[in-house]
């Protein structure tokens, strides 16, 4: 019997913004619940650091290079096949609640909502996210300002005891967080007395995304919990010898000066972001265990594969940079994973190996029975999920890149990056710079060993790794069906 699949994504969601990922001061019960009942995978990495090209990429099991969306602001070519389109040729009935962002979804071309594509999805409640203009402006399909405007409110927030950088949101009933969870609480309850098809359902949570506006009552409580021990981890000077992109984001994200910028913060800045950030984690919890609560009391938990992941992290003020960009270090570019089946997976398990979110795809068809597309390059890691004492790793290298991902003013940043387990190259091809670092004897990446002499032979093993990992992101298609 096929299982119904419940695939939560968050947006911008470090690996250590969980609780079971060894965060002390997060509470997350619910989501630990499913790394409890499920496999919790702790060396996960994104294809690129930023949203739409990632989620192209483990949405269709290619690379951002081969899927041909590689930027924000790209609309997903239509001949490519998403991993969604391909459940619901197999039976399955989709719905989504908020973000999918795999088009442009800016209001200066996006009027109403984001071009779809042939997704596969019956039921579609599109919100990218809130609407900051209000209710009655730029985005009149924005589901979440429909859903507000029928409880006779509007989306507002304010800024925070004066912070430049973060604000009280809605409370938290009438958050983001919430009308995605009721969106997938309404479907599921649509199927309890249901004995046909599966169905799956894609969970796309904003937060927690900048900008930072989580209810007050949880943002007072990290504010509490938060001292100087919590401070970002940050090297003095260390930036002298990192990449262009690096220096200019610390002035400002994105390359603009001002914008959450480092240089502009004092001690508290940095702890009220990372209350704000914490406490939109903790707010995505609790919706996670209504919806746990919803499939147990429906008779339909035991037999709903749950997936729970984010496209990217965030750098949340560590070297010295808030947000994301043409960089990779770990908080950016290692993700969550938990992936949990009570009726059949392997339960409380926690792999170390290699995985890439364009895993993910070939995965979920692996899981449910049917052939992987030969146009996918990523690998199924589904004898991790049967098999509590599998130890064979599935590949000995994690491949992410940003090619021109994002707009940034003047520059067109392209960026490539090779690890192992116990190194990092990162080369920076449009400025001609690099960083390698040894994750072995420097966890938090301070130390670029790129020019050190010790470090050449590892520099050429390194380089000569990341060309094959660029070469065979290669399309698989068109297939040859002759000799010449």
């Amino acid at each position: 019997m096929k299982p119904n699949i419940l695939w939560i994504c968050t947006d911008q969601q470090r690996f250590d913004g969980l609780s079971c990922y060894g965060n002390e001061v997060l509470d997350t019960p619910n989501i630990d619940e499913i790394a409890d009942r499920g496999i919790l995978f702790e060396r996960v990495y994104c294809q690129s650091p930023v949203c739409t090209p990632s989620r192209a990429s483990f949405l269709t099991g290619r690379y951002p290079r081969t899927c041909r969306t590689r930027q924000n602001g790209q609309q997903i070519p239509q001949d490519e096949v998403l991993i969604t389109k391909l459940l619901s040729q197999e039976g399955y009935t989709l719905g989504l609640s908020g973000k999918l962002h795999i088009s442009p979804c800016h209001t200066s071309v996006c009027s109403d909502m984001e071009k779809r594509t042939d997704d596969g999805y019956s039921i579609f409640q599109w919100s990218h996210h809130p609407d900051f203009e209000g209710a009655d402006s730029n985005w009149p399909l924005n589901g979440y300002n429909q859903w507000l405007r029928s409880k006779g409110q509007s989306y507002r927030r304010d800024s925070f005891q004066g912070s430049n950088y973060v604000y009280t949101g809605l409370e938290s009933h009438l958050s983001h967080s919430r009308w995605c969870a009721d969106q997938a609480i309404d479907f599921i309850g649509s199927f309890q007395r249901y004995k046909g098809n599966p169905w799956a359902f894609s969970l796309n949570f904003y937060d927690p995304h900048h900008d930072f506006d989580p209810p007050e009552e949880l943002l007072q409580k990290y504010l509490k919990r938060l001292n100087s021990d919590h401070l970002p981890q940050y090297r003095e000077k260390e930036l002298e010898e990192k990449t262009l992109y690096q220096r200019q984001d610390h002035i400002g994200a994105y390359g603009n000066p001002g914008f959450y910028s480092w240089e502009d913060m004092e001690e508290g800045d940095h702890l009220m972001i990372k209350a704000a950030y914490y406490a939109m984690i903790e707010q995505i919890d609790h919706e996670v265990g209504r919806i746990i609560d919803a499939l147990k009391k429906s008779g339909q938990y035991e037999n709903t594969l749950i997936i729970f992941m984010s496209d990217h992290g965030e750098m949340l003020g560590d070297h010295g940079i808030y947000l994301k960009g043409p960089y990779f270090y770990e908080p950016l570019v290692k993700v969550p994973l938990i992936v949990s089946w009570p009726k059949k997976l392997a339960q409380g398990q926690r792999v170390d190996e290699l995985i890439e979110l364009v895993d993910l795809a070939p995965t979920i068809m692996e899981i449910i029975g049917i052939k992987s597309s030969p146009y996918m390059q990523g690998t199924s890691f589904y004898s991790f999920l049967i098999d509590s004492d599998y130890k064979e790793a599935i590949r000995d290298s994690v491949y992410s890149s940003f090619d021109n991902a994002m707009a940034r003013d003047g520059d067109k940043a392209y960026v490539s990056m090779v690890a192992t387990k116990e190194y990092k190259l990162v080369y920076c091809h449009s400025t001609k710079e690099g960083e390698l670092y040894d994750l072995i004897k420097d966890s938090q990446e301070s130390y670029n060993l790129y020019r050190s002499k010790d470090y050449e032979y590892v520099k050429t093993m390194m380089m000569e790794l990341m060309i094959n990992r660029i070469a065979f992101t290669l399309d698989p298609k068109p297939e040859r069906v002759a000799y010449y």
